[in-house]
């Protein structure tokens, strides 16, 4: 089974009903798989702080959710995961693209990936970071912690676990 099926495949197995994504070059395989499962509904989001409300609108209804999206924008959902997310122990897996680590085409990336895990470190975010497609092996493990401690959790997926950016 290639990585972007049992991405969607283990978000199947956990009940997640709505997915909520950001466009992003990396993920643009696992936005295709979800597109395309019948089990998951679809609605991309403008922004990321967005496609949080998005999912907190699901939980409350009782629907389980996860947002994909770039570490990029971590920075502008801290109000939205601490005030909303967290502050109603919501579970939310956040699937995001690492930009900015080793391979890394675009300068400008370098500086959120700087950050990025000492943001979600200071948000008392429980954070893994997949390097190689094996460590997809722990996706299921993780979204049922996620779901079982109601907190939101990130999933970093770099340039390497995609296969990188091509000859450069």
């Amino acid at each position: 089974m290639d990585i972007d099926k049992k991405i969607v495949a283990d978000f199947v197995n956990n009940d997640i009903e709505l997915v909520t994504t950001v466009p992003c070059k990396q993920l643009a395989g696992v936005i295709d798989e979800i597109d395309a499962c019948k089990d998951i509904y679809h609605i991309p989001s403008n922004k990321e702080d967005e496609g949080i409300g998005i999912c907190a609108g699901a939980f409350m209804g009782g629907k389980r959710s996860a947002i994909i999206m770039q570490n990029t924008a971590i920075g502008v959902t801290v109000n939205t995961l601490v005030t909303l997310t967290q502050f109603y122990r919501m579970p939310l897996p956040m699937l995001i693209s690492y930009r900015g680590e080793l391979k890394e085409p675009v300068a400008c990336q370098v500086e959120m990936a700087v950050h990025t895990k000492a943001l979600l470190n200071q948000l008392h975010i429980p954070t893994y970071h997949f390097h190689q497609q094996s460590d997809a092996e722990e996706l299921d493990t993780i979204l049922k912690y996620t779901f079982m401690c109601n907190k939101p959790v990130a999933i970093l997926t770099d340039a390497t676990f995609w296969g990188g950016y091509g000859d450069q």
